[in-house]
Parts: C-alpha cells; structure tokens; sequence
C-alpha cells in the first residue's frame, strides 16, 4: 500500500508539474508591408528547461526566413523555484500581399510533445518613397515618427461637470533613445487639474499597438476635472527625444565595409521633437432635477463625520464643531458646509486643513474645525450639519447629514446673565467684572463757582487721537483693497514665496534628495512667474509666461535662462541622477539670477 500510495504522489507531482509548462508563438507585429522585416517568436515558459529538446520549426509556406532560429534563455528563482523561458525567433520577409499563416512549431520536454497554436498575419502594399530620407542616416522623419511618438490616452471622452477623467500619457518607441526633454506642458483650459503620482525613473515595458509591438513607457498621468461644460480640448504635449541611429558610410573602401559590421557599428544620436495627440473631452451638465439645497458642487463619493469636543460648558467657554470630509473626488474644491447656530452664540473663521492622495484617483479628506463660543447660558440645540454631492456611481444626488447637537451651557462662577430686565442698579453688583458700582445711596451735585481756562494740552488730546484715527482708517483701507485684489496680494508676496521654496531647495540638497530639490526649484520659478504676472495655476503654461515677460520687453538671454531651467528642472523630474546633485549650487545660483532678473524686469515695466 505504501508503495501505490507513494507512486500516486509522485504521478500527482508530475502533472502538475506538466501543467505548469507553455509553449506559445508570437509574432512583433500581425500587419506587415511588402519586404519588410518581421520577426517570429516561439517561446517555451517552465521549469528545468534542460528537459527541452527537439525543437520542430513550421515549414514557413510563402515566408522567406532572413535569419534564426535564434535561441534566448531567461531564468529566474522565487522562493527556492527555479522557472524561466526559453525563446526561439527568426527574421522574415513576405513579398506577396494578402493574408499569411504560420503553421505549428513543436517541441519535447520531459518526454511529452508540446505544439504551439497557429498564427495569422496580413500584408499590405508598402510605400515607394519616404520623405525627407537622410543618406548618411538611412530614416526619414517619417519613420521616426512611426516609431518614436507620445499617445494621451483619456480614460473616457465623455463626463459629467465635476468628474474626474485621467489622461495618460504614454511613450512609444521601436528605436533605441536616451533622456528625453520636455519641449511644451499641455494646457488644460477648462479644467482643475491635478498631476497623479508616477515613478520618478522612466520604466520600459512591451506593448502591441497597431499590430506593432513596442516598448512602451508611462512618463505623465494628470486628473481633470471639468469646471464647465461644452467639447473641451486638452493641447498636445511635446517631448523632444535624442534617438539612437546607425550611420552608413557612401564610400566603397573595403576598410569601411568591414567596420560598418553590425559588430563594429557606428551611430549618431539625432533630435527628434514629438507631439501627443490632441485631446477632446465632451463634459455634460449635472442633472437639474432633484437638487438638493445644500449642493454646492461637489462630485464624487464621500462621507460626513460631525463631533463636538464638549457638549456641557460654562457660559463665555468656547466649543469646537470639528467636520471631516472624506472620499473620491476634488478635495481641492470642496466648499465648506454651513452650519447653523441658535441664537447667542458667536462664530468664529473656521480653521482649514486637509490631506489628498494622488494615486490612479484624487482621494482624501478635509477637515474644518469652527469655534463657537455661547454667550447666553440655557439648554441649546445645534442644528444637523448637512453635506451633498453628486454620486457618480449612482447618478443621482446624495444628502449627508449629520446628528442635532445639545448643548448645557451653564452660568459658571463669576458669570451673569445677559438679561439684566428687573434689577434695579442697588441689586448690580457686579457686571461682566468691569463695572463696579461706586455709590448706590442718594447724592446731589454742587456748582463750583469760578472760570475754567481750557489750555493747549486738552486741545491737543482732542485733536491728535482724531488724527491717529483717519490714519488708521486710511491704512485698513488701503490694506483691504490690497487683500480684495488677489492678483495685487500674490504680487507683493511673490518674492517671499519664491525665497521659501529656495529655502526648502537647499534643505533637499542637503539631505541628497535630489527629486524633492529640483521640485521645489520648479516651484520656485514657476510660482514666481505666475504670482508676478498675475496668471491662475490652472491656465498657467511657461509659453504664455514668456510671451508676457516679452510683452515686457524681457531679454531674449532672460528667456533663454529661464526656458533652460525649466527644461533641466522637469526632465530631472523623471531622471534626478542623470542631472546630477548640483553639488556646486550652480543651478540653485541660476534660478535665483533668474527670479531677481525677472522681479527688475517687472518693476522697471
């Protein structure tokens, strides 16, 4: 018995280890023009592939195979369990049009047969001529934009006022590139945008597109948030990408035939400036019916949570009502719920906080924390607190509300009450402890006979506190059409801002964080530009602040600089080690000439 028992486990052991094993065909692109290069993959995926022999190849009918097969091996181990692959890939070319099929390649492992599914490919007629070829390259501009280009890829063209819409943008390429540069943001007129998190390395994966496949690479991903309706349209963004190309050499010397060997290959590095496609996103009206009072156009998904941090105080004791809202959706711009108080009781200007995640969806919540004080004692009720939105999964709208409040608001000692109706001023003792009756029994008045000369000093006492009172009235005047004017605020506390981020730049540094360094250096002249030229964050572009600074009639070598450190601060972005630790404050030095240059530019205009 033990002996069956033993061989049953073995057998069990052997199947499942044979149902582990793949073998599969592929190919790197399913639509092919006349003559052009292709390449077939087979690929067997499984453990121990020293147990694989016997490789079969399919006959090929119509394909002419250029080179292979090609053998590829990729092992690796996870938790002890060595698995991996095993590739088998030719070159091929097809001269006749139309519809192809490769047949089944087969193959042994562990005394079992292992065949692959067939494949199907078309071939269409190619293009007779390239524009703008280069000799010495060998690649027109036209094929580089067929295999090096950026695709933003809207998670959905139509949306509701408020929802969000992710926009990914992706890049392709089937060349050999290195760091790219951005050339030009896109804009997104219309919308609230917010940028996601991404990796700050670019990592490559393998995608098919078009038939085609490619390495592929997510380099910017941005939620929206439509703040009107009508067909709203996202600008392009540019990149500009150095490609990798090989060089041909126009002479027949039989030295240069020998070393423009693949083995001894020469290239060049070539700038090429690609454009995303421009986006159009279709955003429709919220519903009109059913709207509940309180919705002040929030979207999304969320929940409400109301408490009181005492419900019993003394009178003149203050209370804080702390509200969170918490969920999916712009926390960014959410306004804040009313709350609404029974009579003697004073509000102060709440106290705002809040904590937003930038993953796949802009998550998170917000906190308002008002502080009431009760000024006449008795038994009060708060009323319910009441938050709505619209629910995007539910298509309607939703009413949160939270509970009515009590609160016992108690004399206390030392206190009174306000309504004083009915006491004579013998029974006031005491009021608000400032007010102390001096004499409470019956007195007359005397007139003192003689002239009283008013001198300088009662004149004087008299005339300057008016005069300090119209100064003071000017001053707050003043000062409140400064904070009424937003533009005229952020204009003054530019250079204030722009020297905290510089500040928070070099603490970065120091502690070798190169991402959070170029990040605030970003923030720095970026922030600058849009405080000093008045521009909103959401239609802020470096395009429309250079055209201002030249509307001013900046520098042509201030807007260089300045396109130069925008250029070097977004691409250390997505490559910090590649820029460099900037250990010699060189570029730290540059964006504050940059900012100083820019604030003399402005003031002088």
């Amino acid at each position: 018995m033990k002996k069956y028992f033993f061989l049953l486990i073995i057998t069990i052991f052997s199947t499942f280890n044979l149902f582990g094993q793949e073998f599969t065909a592929s190919l790197d692109k399913t639509i092919v023009t006349q003559n052009e290069r292709f390449q077939i993959y087979f690929t067997f995926k499984g453990s121990n592939l020293d147990k694989l022999k016997d490789f079969r190849a399919p006959s090929f009918k119509g394909i002419k195979i250029l080179s292979g097969p090609n053998q590829s091996k990729n092992l690796q181990i996870i938790n002890g369990q060595v698995s991996g692959s095993l590739t088998f890939s030719f070159v091929a070319t097809v001269s006749d049009m139309g519809k192809h099929t490769i047949g089944s390649a087969s193959v042994k492992f562990n005394n079992q047969t292992f065949k692959t599914k067939p494949l199907t490919f078309n071939v269409i007629k190619g293009t007779s001529t390239h524009k703008k070829v280069r000799s010495d390259l060998g690649i027109s501009k036209e094929e580089l934009d067929k295999n090096v280009f950026i695709r933003a890829i809207p998670s959905k063209t139509t949306a509701l006022l408020g929802e969000q819409i992710t926009i990914t943008y992706k890049l392709y390429t089937r060349l050999n590139i290195t760091s790219p540069e951005i050339s030009k943001l896109p804009f997104f007129n219309g919308f609230w945008s917010e940028e996601l998190e991404t990796s700050n390395n670019i990592s490559f994966g393998t995608e098919m597109y078009k038939g085609e496949r490619f390495r592929t690479a997510v380099i910017k991903k941005v939620a929206l948030f439509p703040t009107k309706t009508g067909v709203l349209s996202v600008t392009p963004f540019e990149l500009n990408i150095p490609v990798v190309v090989k060089t041909r050499r126009k002479s027949r010397d039989i030295f240069d035939d020998f070393f423009n060997d693949s083995f001894f290959g020469r290239t060049k590095t070539i700038e090429h400036l690609t454009k995303s496609n421009k986006v159009k996103i279709k955003v429709l009206p919220l519903p009109s019916e059913n709207v509940p009072e309180t919705f002040t156009g929030a979207v999304g998904k969320f929940n409400l949570n109301v408490k009181l941090d005492k419900q019993e105080v003394d009178l003149n004791e203050s209370i804080t009502v702390k509200v969170r809202i918490s969920g999916k959706g712009n926390i960014a711009l959410l306004k804040l719920p009313e709350l609404k108080l029974p009579a003697g009781f004073e509000k102060y200007e709440p106290k705002i906080s809040q904590n937003i995640t930038k993953k796949n969806y802009i998550s998170g919540r917000k906190n308002i924390e008002f502080l009431i004080v009760p000024r006449v004692p008795g038994i009060k009720e708060i009323p319910p607190i009441k938050f709505s939105y619209f629910d995007i999964d539910k298509k309607e709208y939703v009413t949160l509300s939270s509970e009515a409040f009590k609160v016992n608001v108690k004399e206390g000692k030392g206190n009174f009450n306000q309504s004083t109706t009915g006491y004579s001023k013998e029974d006031v003792k005491l009021l608000n402890k400032d007010i102390r009756f001096i004499k409470t029994s019956s007195f007359s008045f005397q007139r003192k006979e003689g002239r009283t000369k008013i001198g300088v000093f009662f004149w004087l006492a008299l005339i300057l506190p008016l005069g300090a009172l119209i100064t003071i009235l000017l001053v707050q005047k003043k000062q409140n059409k400064i904070a009424g004017n937003i533009k005229l605020l952020k204009y003054q506390k530019a250079e204030k801002t722009a020297k905290l981020n510089l500040k928070k730049a070099k603490k970065a540094l120091e502690a070798n964080n190169l991402a959070d360094y170029y990040n605030y250096l970003s923030l720095a002249l970026f922030g600058y530009l849009e405080d000093k030229l008045g521009l909103q964050k959401a239609e802020f572009t470096l395009d429309k602040a250079l055209e201002k600074l030249k509307e001013k009639n900046a520098s042509r070598e201030l807007i260089k600089n300045i396109k130069q450190i925008s250029d070097k601060c977004e691409f250390a972005r997505f490559a910090p080690d590649a820029v460099g630790n900037d250990s010699d404050g060189q570029i730290y030095n540059s964006v504050e000439k940059v900012i100083e240059n820019i604030g003399s530019t402005i003031s002088n205009k």
